[in-house]
């Protein structure tokens, strides 16, 4: 069994951050941006990264880029939280590649999306997770994100896959809150359910999940933490109060396509040097920079 598989439970709960990969104007990695995300999350009390997954703009990084974010996420860390590899794919053979390079890195688990674009179906999916969980003791985390990749794994289709000895979480970013007792119904006490959708965090965390991988975490990383930890200790209504604060960021850091919000956040907070990302992103408009830094000022981080 891999080392991380042992204690996954500890770091798979409370606020974990979809981190941005933060680039310089060239479009290079920037390592001394990356560090002080690194070092921003440990102080907050983040309960683990995840590197490189949609918000880390694993679509526009070559498979090179790819492994050295995440070894580099890795190093900075240096055991003080736990990293988890974004490392899905659409086809399956190329996800397993992506998530056999992270073996015995430190890397403590995978975070793998439904295939996107081609569109499986439900037994596809079931066999392309089912392979990939076949090739590795690494603990898969399921990510299902209709809006991006035009699939939907299915409550049942999950209560299959958590079957497997080491697929333990999902990540259910639809947004649908049925899916929690759905989804529970199907599968052992054990299997963890996290949320993918900010704005939905806290009932979803009521309804019996454990945590959520966030994007709001980026710039509100100690607010995030606080208000899952309130909402798993059952104090809803303090929970509700401070999440009122962070509702407009929730909202606005999807203004414009993730993660351009985020990293113009993460910038103006000084957590970053610069927001370049990649083309076919672009920077985001005036309109956007003012609503969310209206959105900042309303959380109180401005």
């Amino acid at each position: 069994m891999a080392s991380g598989q042992k204690n996954y439970k500890q770091f798979m709960q409370g606020s974990m951050v979809a981190l941005i990969t933060p680039m310089d104007a060239a479009g290079k990695l920037d390592k001394k941006s990356l560090k002080a995300l690194v070092d921003y999350h440990v102080a907050s009390g983040t309960s683990a990264i995840i590197s490189v997954g949609t918000t880390g703009e694993s679509a526009t990084l070559s498979h090179d880029e790819h492994a050295e974010v995440v070894l580099a996420t890795l190093e900075y860390a240096d055991g003080r939280i736990p990293i988890i590899a974004g490392t899905g794919a659409n086809a399956t053979a190329e996800a397993i590649s992506l998530t056999k390079q992270f073996e015995n890195t430190g890397v403590v688990a995978c975070l793998t999306v439904a295939p996107y674009y081609n569109r499986p179906s439900q037994e596809g999916m079931y066999q392309h997770f089912k392979a990939i969980a076949e090739n590795t003791d690494l603990p898969q985390i399921l990510y299902n994100v209709p809006a991006r990749t035009g699939s939907d794994l299915l409550p049942e289709t999950v209560g299959r896959l958590a079957k497997l000895a080491n697929i333990v979480s999902i990540k259910e970013a639809t947004g649908n809150l049925s899916r929690v007792s759905q989804i529970k119904e199907l599968v052992d006490e054990d299997f963890i359910l996290l949320s993918g959708d900010d704005a939905s965090t806290l009932d979803f965390i009521q309804l019996g999940g454990k945590g959520v991988i966030s994007v709001t975490s980026n710039v509100a990383a100690a607010e995030m933490v606080k208000m899952c930890d309130l909402a798993l200790a059952g104090k809803y209504t303090e929970a509700r109060e401070l999440n009122k604060r962070l509702m407009g960021l929730h909202h606005q850091l999807f203004v414009e396509p993730n993660p351009t919000p985020a990293k113009w956040g993460c910038r103006r907070l000084g957590l970053i040097a610069d927001d370049s990302l990649r083309l076919p992103m672009i920077p985001l408009t005036a309109s956007g920079q003012h609503k969310v830094e209206e959105a900042l000022r309303l959380a109180g981080l401005l």
